[in-house]
């Protein structure tokens, strides 16, 4: 069954969901933030951080503290691999004139989520989540394109507001992070719905 964006849903989740997991959203970045000159170290914490959609999407509320869980390591050699391939093939498609490699970078862009959530190999992830954004992608586009156009007009804004000019740009910075983690676990929860887990 496909599984259907609703751009109006995807907002007002990723609102809600990012606004309710603010306080450990900060605190997680700021502890990946610290560590990540950290060698080893911080390929843990980095992955930590690529599931915070994930863990939303499921309504958990995480420690920051959670970032340095070993259990992440065990997905070291498959997310760089899907990383890589995810890198390469959009590179590649980018040559062909740009729009394919907007579509690519659409179509792939679960699959670093079915890689730590569902247990998927790198192969296998591409092709899920090439599979469960079909249909989807149009709306994918415009969902980033919207959030990108909203934080370009408030940072015009804020940036002619004198004196506190650099402290509305850091809320602003924050609650972009906050909201567009936020819209990323309401469409992964979304069109993951369908997919088995392979743990």
């Amino acid at each position: 069954m496909e599984n259907k964006i609703e751009i109006g849903k995807v907002f007002s989740e990723g609102f809600a969901n990012g606004m309710k997991n603010l306080p450990s959203l900060l605190g997680a970045l700021v502890l990946w933030i610290l560590t990540i000159w950290i060698p080893y170290v911080n390929v843990g914490t980095t992955i930590a951080i690529c599931t915070l959609p994930i863990l939303m999407s499921k309504g958990v509320i995480f420690s920051p503290l959670d970032i340095f869980s070993k259990k992440y390591y065990r997905y070291m050699g498959e997310f760089f691999l899907t990383t890589a391939l995810k890198g390469i093939g959009t590179w590649i498609a980018f040559i062909f004139m740009v729009i394919p490699g907007i579509v690519i970078s659409i179509a792939w862009s679960m699959a670093i989520y079915l890689v730590l959530d569902k247990g998927l190999n790198a192969a296998e992830a591409l092709r899920v989540s090439n599979k469960i954004t079909y249909g989807n992608k149009w709306m994918l586009f415009a969902i980033n394109l919207l959030l990108g156009v909203a934080v370009l007009i408030c940072f015009a804004i804020f940036s002619i507001v004198p004196f506190i000019k650099w402290l509305l740009i850091l809320c602003l910075v924050v609650a972009y992070v906050a909201i567009s983690l936020g819209c990323s676990a309401s469409i992964y929860g979304t069109l993951s719905k369908d997919v088995e887990d392979q743990n």
